[in-house]
């Protein structure tokens, strides 16, 4: 079905039409997620989701291009840094995914109570979870960096932006989580206008606090952290504020305001093979960077652009891909898992179909794009090749993203988490090892096998879905 068709349908179907479908997903849609036209609950979902997506990539886009006017070595710090916030991101997303799971399920079944208590367990695990990662991580960020192999010029004017990006990654865990609660109720609308607020604060503070303007002091690199952390925080606060006040599907009262024990070991069972799953796949992009760092700074700098620059764009297919969990997770909670499965079938269409257009563009116009953040010579000819490489595998990022997405909005953490190990571990670094040293391609090399290891996911992924194991989960 082609997006004209799609359109053409979901107007027909419904009497509402597009347009005002639009508009009830940007103010937030009432509608019940397991009934109605399928195309018109997808938009509903999908449409703040991808904003939301659009929104949160703002914080690594307008770090980077801020920093990218600092040179080579501010960048690679930068690059380093969020590597290392790749274990964060992991335990972030592994709680995310299985509260989004648990918070869906109890939503489907009509138990807004239930859900609110799994809110409440997972607030209280993420805060915990923050505190003992970034004390420790804060305090030791230089050493952090050393062990990257960062050089000691890049350890001397990076320390101070990794112990605040390191030592306030509470910050992220909580965003995503408590965004988490608001997605598994099909409040996608909530978690998009909470990220306006930290988007704001983030770009009117980074210039200010890097290059001292106006009255700020001149912070350079360390700048750029205080922003994020600044505008991500307040975020955090304004979300307390929302789940608390309540909304149409979920709202936390004072009384559920304590540890309920059956429901943290479920969360915490569930959370910690997710959490597994998206290390396996972290972990891999910080050995992968260590295997670029070998090429020098200006591969590191190269690589980091263009990620940034793949995950600007490729995050509002993240959007839809949250979509999918949350509709895997209310329909088997109603007991429609046909429905579960017409969803994701549906949203990977639609994934494809932008991820493959984006993939042409960026072959085309990648040193264009490349030149908008960093003017470096060294640099923009790596990026530009790097930025290609991952393109040829948009097709592949596409059907990864909503497969595994789906398996874990039924709560089945245990098979992307499988798929992730053989996928990342066992095929793309030995891969990249040899082919970047090896086979003697450098840091193009390493690029590659990020795109082969992708699309052999995205395989395995799809047969594996098939075979509907998902479906018969139970949290």
């Amino acid at each position: 079905m082609s997006v004209l068709e799609w359109l053409t349908r979901l107007s027909s179907e419904d009497d509402r039409g597009f347009w005002s479908s639009v508009r009830e997903a940007l103010k937030g849609s009432h509608q019940d997620f397991t009934t109605g036209n399928l195309n018109r609950t997808i938009l509903l979902l999908a449409i703040p989701m991808v904003l939301e997506m659009v929104l949160e990539s703002l914080f690594a886009v307008t770090d980077v291009f801020w920093v990218g006017r600092l040179g080579a070595n501010a960048v690679a710090t930068v690059g380093i840094t969020e590597s290392l916030l790749a274990l964060v991101f992991a335990i972030g997303l592994g709680v995310s995914l299985s509260t989004t799971a648990m918070v869906a399920r109890r939503i489907g079944e009509k138990d807004p109570e239930d859900a609110a208590i799994a809110g409440v367990q997972a607030v209280v695990l993420g805060l915990l979870i923050s505190l003992g990662i970034g004390i420790p991580a804060g305090i030791y960020a230089p050493e952090l960096l050393r062990a990257m192999g960062a050089s000691p010029e890049i350890v001397a004017s990076g320390s101070g932006y990794a112990r605040v990006a390191l030592g306030g990654c509470g910050a992220i865990i909580m965003l995503f989580l408590n965004n988490a609660i608001f997605r598994g109720a099909g409040d996608a609308s909530i978690a998009m206008r909470l990220l306006w607020v930290s988007n704001i604060i983030n770009l009117v503070l980074d210039p200010c606090l890097i290059f001292g303007l106006g009255p700020f002091a001149k912070m350079g690199v360390t700048g750029a952290a205080v922003a994020t952390f600044t505008g991500r925080s307040i975020g955090v606060l304004y979300q307390f504020y929302r789940l608390l006040r309540g909304t149409e599907r979920i709202h936390i009262l004072v009384r559920q305001l304590r540890i309920n024990v059956r429901v943290m070991v479920k969360l915490l069972r569930v959370s910690l093979t997710g959490i597994l799953q998206f290390a396996i796949a972290n972990t891999s992009w910080i050995v992968l960077v260590r295997i670029i760092s070998i090429f020098g700074s200006s591969a590191v700098a190269g690589y980091t652009i263009a990620i940034r620059i793949v995950v600007f764009f490729i995050l509002p297919a993240w959007g839809l891909s949250n979509a999918a969990a949350t509709l895997v997770g209310q329909n088997l909670g109603a007991k429609r898992p046909d429905r579960a499965a017409q969803a994701v079938w549906r949203t990977s269409l639609y994934n494809v179909i932008f991820l493959g257009v984006l993939g042409i563009f960026f072959v085309v116009f990648a040193t264009p794009v490349v030149r908008l953040f960093v003017q470096d010579a060294a640099v923009v000819p790596i990026a530009a090749t790097a930025l290609r490489t991952f393109a040829c595998g948009n097709v592949g990022y596409a059907y990864v993203m909503v497969m595994l997405q789906a398996f874990n909005g039924a709560g089945d953490t245990l098979t992307p988490t499988i798929v992730n190990f053989f996928g990342f571990w066992v095929l793309e670094l030995p891969l990249a090892w040899w082919l970047s040293v090896g086979m003697r391609l450098g840091a193009n090399g390493a690029f590659l096998s990020v795109v082969i290891a992708e699309c052999s996911i995205a395989v395995a992924s799809i047969i594996l879905f098939r075979q509907g194991r998902w479906a018969r989960q139970r949290i």
